[in-house]
């Protein structure tokens, strides 16, 4: 068969199309052309086919994102279709299958889901690859030496972040996830400081520290003043502790010594700074631990009087507020309030303060299991007595936490009542009871511990491997505070939460746990504020009242 005779073209190159076969010609030049052997149509049809493949294959891809690994659970429910696993995400025009939307309804009783411990502990996760130690961050010999004795070798990643900082004598905000070690970012380098200073400081008057740390409550008082006497003692340094109970015979009888670094309950240290028992103005270094506490709305007019009458670095309108002579400031907390600069203004300016905070503050603690029961009022304590009594049999200390003094009593009260030996502690006990309760638990004289949120904040209860939520918590904050009761550093490595879930705002903070982890979120505005909830419980029972004295009209 004859082929058709292509003519020819000009010279330069150019393109043309056979009108008859659909061939593309490339003319090379005068006498040459070079014919591609493959029709448009085809080549049409071959690139729609390319782009359906790659629609397919990242329409695949999206839909295994969106199961996510099957054999790691992060979420397991009792109805398996709402169970989570590893990696998996969901479309943002779609809702989010939720095993707790349901709960509501009085039939979901009997219902749960659980949590899976799926990480580890954050609290030694560096994002730099450089590995650091006590020395390298700043340190003096002789604190790095005691804390090596006390069986602490490696820092924390909130503690190599944050002690550079304070030993640069810069005004400091510590956030970090609760049981982080908090503690020792801040006392390792305050004690340092008076360590240098007491070598160019002839003298000290009685009574007059050098170094300040609030607390809100004299239980986390007491437990601070026990690590800085540790570190303290083997640097010459004296740590005084002063909380409440026998404040008044202080007050007419001053006991008078060299004290270096003062740790104090607010209330109490508010009393003797106000009659002069104590002199702050050799003050070098404030720290404020659990400062979301301290500087919400039931503590924050009393704080920030206090501090308004001992100048802060940084205080004032100056261009360069870290010129100005005052006392360092350390701000220590788990949870901030949202308005914290607010807050800050008559204390300090906030442009002096340097924030440092670990990438999993205000996330759940991912290597502690975390289990939500659907209870209602005839299951609630049947279901308690079960999981106290297997954690008695296994022998493991558990802490039970309810929202109020009363039902902390009761629940010790039953617990002794059906063999469980139990502590109770809460702010209608005196400061001594609630002392001796506590140091009956930490020593393993009884096994559980019944209190209300005074417990939740700042305490090393390291040896806890079980907290049972019998009343859900008013807020998220202190959800994340009671978690922290357990997996703590340096604790024990079996560690549980259980939740009992029963009320209908007890039901939404549960849903809303369940999508953070399930859309792997953090909690937006975290905030601790103990007044609020205070009146939001007080506005509960009124509504109930009212509601009760309806129905009998």
């Amino acid at each position: 068969m004859l082929q058709p005779r292509i003519p020819r073209v000009a010279s330069q190159s150019l393109q043309v199309l056979h009108p008859l076969y659909g061939l593309q010609i490339r003319c090379i030049s005068q006498n040459e052309f070079s014919v591609i052997k493959i029709p448009v149509a085809m080549q049409m049809r071959l690139k729609r086919e390319k782009l359906k493949e790659r629609r397919t294959e990242r329409e695949q891809q999206m839909q295994r994102s969106r199961m996510g690994n099957q054999k790691i659970p992060i979420i397991t429910c009792r109805r398996t279709g709402f169970n989570h696993y590893w990696g998996q995400s969901y479309s943002k025009f779609a809702a989010v299958p939720l095993a707790s939307k349901g709960w509501l309804h009085k039939k979901a009783a009997g219902d749960f889901f659980t949590i899976n411990s799926h990480g580890s502990n954050p609290a030694f996760e560096d994002e730099s690859d450089i590995e650091e130690d006590f020395a390298s961050l700043g340190l003096d010999g002789d604190i790095v030496t005691q804390l090596h004795n006390m069986g602490i070798e490696k820092p924390t990643n909130i503690q190599s972040l944050a002690i550079p900082h304070v030993l640069e004598g810069k005004n400091t905000l510590i956030s970090a996830e609760t049981g982080n070690g908090k503690t020792l970012a801040f006392i390792g380098p305050m004690l340092q400081q008076i360590k240098e200073r007491n070598a160019v400081l002839s003298e000290l008057p009685m009574n007059s520290p050098l170094g300040l740390v609030i607390v809100p409550g004299k239980e986390l008082a007491a437990q601070i003043h026990r690590v800085a006497s540790q570190i303290g003692r083997s640097l010459g340094i004296k740590v005084k502790l002063i909380t409440g109970g026998g404040t008044k015979q202080r007050m007419l009888s001053p006991p008078m010594s060299r004290v270096e670094l003062l740790v104090a309950s607010f209330g109490a240290l508010s009393k003797l700074t106000t009659v002069g028992v104590y002199n702050m103005n050799h003050l070098t270094h404030i720290t404020l631990d659990e400062a979301d506490t301290l500087l919400d709305d039931s503590f924050n007019e009393q704080v920030t009087r206090f501090m308004t009458k001992h100048p802060i670095q940084g205080a004032g309108e100056s261009q360069y507020p870290e010129a100005l002579s005052g006392a360092q400031l350390t701000l220590v907390a788990a949870t901030t309030p949202r308005d914290l600069t607010k807050i800050l203004e008559p204390i300090v300016n906030p442009d002096s303060v340097v924030r440092v905070s670990t990438p999993y503050l205000n996330h759940l603690m991912r290597h502690v299991p975390q289990r939500f029961f659907r209870v209602n009022k005839n299951t609630k304590v049947e279901k308690l007595m079960e999981l106290v009594k297997n954690d008695s049999k296994k022998g493991s200390p558990v802490i039970i936490f309810s929202n109020n003094s009363k039902t902390s009593d009761w629940l010790a009260l039953l617990l002794n009542d059906n063999g469980v030996s139990c502590a109770n502690l809460n702010g209608a006990m005196s400061s001594a009871l609630r002392q001796k309760h506590y140091e009956a638990f930490m020593s393993g004289e009884v096994k559980a511990l019944s209190c209300t949120d005074l417990t939740s904040r700042g305490l090393d209860t390291c040896k806890v491997s079980h907290v049972i939520n019998y009343d859900f918590p008013n807020y998220i904050a202190d959800y994340i505070h009671r978690c922290g009761r357990t997996g703590r550093v340096g604790g024990t490595s079996a560690s549980l939460v259980t939740s009992l879930v029963h009320k209908p705002w007890e039901v939404e903070l549960v849903q809303k746990i369940e999508y953070a982890v399930k859309k792997r979120e953090e909690f937006h505005n975290v905030n601790a504020n103990i007044k609020r909830i205070l009146t939001t419980r007080h506005q509960r029972e009124e509504l109930k009242h009212l509601k009760a004295l309806a129905h009998k009209g």
